[in-house]
């Protein structure tokens, strides 16, 4: 009758510790009286949010309020995020692939990045209207310079051909990370994005702590991670092979390519070039919501 109620002692060790009190009993009498009492081994759930931002319904509503608003113009509307970065080479990959029996795929034992040929970045822009992706894979580090690259490629091969006559382009992005509201860095090479495409770029964050509701999670990352499950991402070319080679029953269609750029770390942007962005905030959660326009 004490306060202990859960526990991750085993069964014997239970039995043990019941028999040294005097009460004659085994392991596997006492796995049956827990399944009889309800009680079963169980993982951790993340469900704790902590505590939401006063803003953060606000927030929703004035995303959906301008995706609505460019849709209905022929302008696009994309998702963007990076996925968890992945070591390259033979190393272990959660999941299970159909092989005969007694052949599994055979990987390192340890997961050693010292032992890797390097390691993948995927950064991902999502056409929500067409359902279609491009991944870029980046080979150094997540940078914001990296991050507009990415969209630089999505407009490349997907944007433009889709949408020649845009006239204004908006992103969905996270709150923190290479394309968080609080780097210089990230506006600083939007500005150049904007000027490159002669369209003005309007950014939309979601609220901090609220990653998983970007659409980019839960329509192209989450088939990625179900294709590749249980294979071993041994080269950089594998990896963009079977990110593009997902095509889930949704439709979705996605184009991988390779960026073997070297993006610094650390690069500081200084306040004459901050001048230089022609940012306007908008009067509804400045912070969060601006437009940078071409120079």
């Amino acid at each position: 009758m004490s306060l202990l109620r859960w526990t991750r002692k085993s069964t014997r060790t239970m039995a043990e510790e019941l028999n040294r009190w005097g009460h004659s009993i085994s392991a596997d009498t006492v796995g049956r009286l827990l399944e009889d009492m309800d009680y079963s081994l169980q993982l951790n759930r993340k469900v704790k949010e902590g505590p939401q931002h006063p803003d953060r319904d606000g927030q929703f509503r004035y995303i959906n309020r301008c995706g609505r608003a460019f849709r209905r113009s022929g302008d696009p509307v994309i998702s963007v995020d990076a996925k968890k970065h992945e070591l390259i080479g033979p190393f272990k990959n959660a999941g299970r692939t159909w092989r005969r029996k007694g052949q599994p795929k055979r990987v390192n034992a340890y997961d050693f990045p010292s032992w890797a040929k390097g390691k993948g970045i995927p950064y991902g822009a999502y056409d929500e209207v067409h359902n279609e992706a491009v991944v870029n894979v980046g080979v150094t580090h997540e940078t914001a310079q990296f991050a507009v690259e990415s969209i630089r490629r999505w407009w490349t091969l997907a944007g433009h051909p889709r949408y020649p006559r845009a006239r204004r382009l908006l992103i969905c992005a996270d709150a923190g990370g290479s394309n968080g509201y609080r780097r210089r860095a990230w506006k600083y090479r939007l500005q150049q994005l904007a000027d490159q495409l002669h369209i003005p770029i309007t950014v939309c964050h979601y609220p901090p702590g609220t990653s998983k509701w970007n659409k980019i999670e839960h329509r192209l990352f989450s088939f990625i991670s179900l294709n590749w499950k249980g294979q071993p991402r041994v080269s950089y070319e594998m990896a963009v092979n079977l990110i593009g080679g997902t095509t889930p029953q949704t439709g979705l269609k996605v184009q991988a390519t390779l960026d073997t750029n070297d993006y610094e770390t650390g690069v500081e942007v200084t306040p004459s070039e901050m001048e230089q962005v022609h940012l306007r905030r908008h009067k509804k959660f400045p912070d969060w919501n601006y437009t940078i326009s071409p120079r």
